[in-house]
């Protein structure tokens, strides 16, 4: 079985970061700082500072655990319990799910919500209860 580690400093610090980004970006460029949204861009974008923005953030998730190698002397313990081919899987259901739901959790949790946008308080229900469910009969109806 899989154990879930509660770390509410390092969650409360990644809330924070992630909240203050989200912020810096809608003060400095008007933009909603969705993952899928940013990534999408910079693969069809509309010009070249629009792309430039956009890949510096995506460089910026990217090179984090080496920022935190250099902090700490050590790389973030990452674990994958599941295959490769789950992993495919998985992104291309999560990929069918943002197109559907135009948007993914960082960009509806985050920015839609903050917006009080009724789509994006829905999605994110959405969302949590789908997860809810999901892990629920993972862990506990299939006992993986």
């Amino acid at each position: 079985m899989i154990e879930t580690a509660f770390t509410p400093v390092q969650s409360l610090a990644g809330g924070a970061l992630i909240g203050t980004a989200s912020v810096l970006l809608m003060l400095t460029l008007g933009r909603v700082m969705g993952a899928t949204g940013v990534l999408a861009g910079v693969i069809r974008p509309n010009n070249l500072s629009d792309a430039a923005w956009r890949i510096a953030l995506l460089l910026g998730m990217a090179t984090g655990p080496l920022i935190v190698m250099a902090v700490t002397g050590q790389m973030p313990a990452v674990q994958v319990p599941v295959s490769t081919a789950a992993l495919i899987v998985g992104g291309i259901i999560v990929g069918i799910g943002v197109t559907y739901g135009s948007g993914c959790t960082s960009g509806h949790g985050v920015c839609g919500m903050a917006r009080l946008s009724p789509r994006s308080i829905v999605a994110t229900f959405t969302f949590m209860a789908t997860t809810f469910a999901t892990v629920y009969v993972v862990r506990h109806i299939l006992g993986a």
